[in-house]
């Protein structure tokens, strides 16, 4: 039994490093237990073909926080960029493609004159929602100072937007994008593009209610963040330059220490037993697992009231998104497409019909006959991730069922061949090179990134699970029920993608509650 610790971190995904960065720059004594052999959780580098290294789950660095940045000296514990901005590109079946880092590229008549406006217009409501992403939300129904203070600064962010624009964010935030993207623009292929992004890791299609709430999040992560970037080296490079940086602040680091439970004594959280029968005591537990996880099978329900653990039961956290490596020969030629945009982002989705077809099977456990992706080719950039003159492509699939019909053995191979045939269309020869496939699907990416369901946010994004109620009413200001335990993953305010606020946030309720 160990004793030295004043808080363990379970996990060693980018939040669970973020925490244990911030307590230990703090003066906690932090210990980091990762049940994997490398730190990173899904923001990882590994080879999945001899010779040829991707980012395993999540490939673009695009919500991290410029302050997180600099408060952990991360350029200087080993981060570089290999691509940056990078240039987002909605590919088009007739090879008129359009650019969407430069407002306008592509666009005729109308649409080029309403684009830029349009995208200003949701960058300046995500703005002021941004604020409200960087705390812990406040608690209803309590006369607590500090919860009542903090709901009349929400309100007055909203205020601050002025009568046209808090109009306009009132109007749309419960809409679904599909009627958004239609009311606004006349091509097909940027209304797609719009559609794309909102539902881009969610169980939604873009006639959902709530999808331009999941567009506006986006956009809100993106404010104040290192603009959209291919890590040099790929997305573990991030996580080791957490790693580092938690280190240098004092926070020890243990992989392939699995944690079976949360050790309780006398109502309140005192600690962990690993797998192994290992006991090491804390003055408090930091989960970076997933909340079904961390309340169901690490804590477990003896501990919690039947109404919390009936909540925690029905949280959304079944994943619709795959993954898809390919090692290459040659790099990629798609149609109409020149080299500066290969070296960005490719997005495989043509229109709005098209995204809600690719979503309709998924109600009936069957995968996109037609499937939407996000594409990168960062050995574009980075020739580090392959041997000399091969390539890697990496792809976002939308949508691939949590349990398939018949079960994935089954269905694996043809819905790799359609995700194969999807890309073929939009880039000939594609198929001639390919060296080498590897597809992960929820079930995979539950299984090797210990996240609930696969899901990429740790559990839908969706009004009845966002803010103030994320996860769950109980537990959504990063407390548990059982005092000492905290949340600090995706699952907990504000959400998914690779910013590291939720560890940031969970960090300073840690140390306020020792204060």
């Amino acid at each position: 039994m160990s004793t030295a610790f004043d808080s363990i971190v379970i996990g060693a995904g980018h939040n669970g490093l973020v925490c244990a960065a911030y307590l230990a720059r703090a003066g906690r004594r932090v210990l980091v237990l990762e049940a994997a052999d490398q730190v990173g959780g899904a923001a990882i580098t590994r080879e999945f073909s001899p010779g040829f290294r991707v980012s395993a789950g999540a490939h673009v660095l695009h919500m991290l926080p410029r302050a997180i940045v600099d408060d952990l000296s991360l350029t200087s514990h080993g981060l570089q960029i290999a691509a940056q901005p990078m240039p987002s590109t909605a590919l088009s079946p007739e090879g008129a493609h359009i650019g969407l880092l430069s407002p306008g590229s592509g666009l005729a008549g109308a649409d080029a004159t309403a684009y830029a406006p349009f995208l200003a217009r949701l960058r300046r409501l995500a703005a002021h929602l941004r604020p409200m992403l960087e705390a812990a939300p406040p608690r209803l129904g309590t006369t607590a100072w500090a919860d009542q203070s903090a709901l009349l600064r929400m309100a007055w962010q909203v205020r601050r937007l002025g009568r046209a624009d808090m109009r306009e964010l009132l109007r749309i935030i419960g809409m679904n994008v599909y009627d958004l993207a239609e009311d606004n623009f006349e091509s097909d292929v940027l209304r797609g593009a719009i559609a794309f992004d909102a539902v881009l890791g969610s169980n939604a299609g873009p006639r959902a209610p709530g999808t331009v709430l999941t567009l506006l999040y986006r956009l809100a992560m993106e404010a104040n963040a290192v603009p959209m970037a291919l890590p040099a080296g790929g997305m573990g490079t991030v996580s080791h330059a957490l790693a580092a940086a938690a280190t240098k602040a004092g926070a020890v680091i243990r992989t392939g220490a699995r944690v079976a439970s949360v050790l309780v004594r006398d109502d309140q959280a005192a600690g962990v037993v690993l797998d192994t029968g290992e006991t090491i005591e804390a003055g408090s537990v930091v989960s970076n697992a997933g909340p079904r996880t961390t309340f169901l099978k690490l804590l477990g329900a003896e501990h919690l009231d039947t109404g919390f653990v009936r909540r925690v039961s029905h949280f959304r956290d079944k994943g619709l998104s795959a993954k898809l490596h390919l090692a290459l020969s040659a790099a990629p030629v798609f149609r109409g497409l020149d080299a500066a945009s290969l070296a960005g982002r490719l997005l495989i989705a043509p229109s709005l019909d098209y995204i809600e077809n690719a979503y309709n099977p998924t109600k009936y456990g069957e995968a996109s006959t037609q499937p939407a992706l996000e594409i990168t080719v960062p050995t574009m950039r980075d020739a580090s991730l392959a041997p000399h003159g091969q390539h890697v492509l990496s792809a976002i699939v939308q949508y691939a069922p949590y349990t398939a019909k018949g079960g994935w053995a089954a269905a694996r191979d043809a819905f790799q061949q359609r995700i194969l045939d999807t890309i073929e269309a939009y880039a000939p020869g594609l198929r001639a090179t390919v060296i080498a496939a590897e597809l992960l699907t929820p079930e995979d990416i539950e299984r090797d990134f210990n996240m609930d369901g696969g899901h990429w946010h740790h559990g839908e994004l969706a009004f009845d699970q966002f803010f103030m109620v994320r996860p769950v009413p109980g537990a959504a200001q990063y407390q548990a029920p059982v005092a000492g335990l905290y949340l600090c993953g995706a699952g907990a305010h504000p959400g998914g993608g690779v910013s590291g606020l939720a560890g940031r946030n969970a960090a300073r309720q840690v140390l306020n509650k020792a204060a």
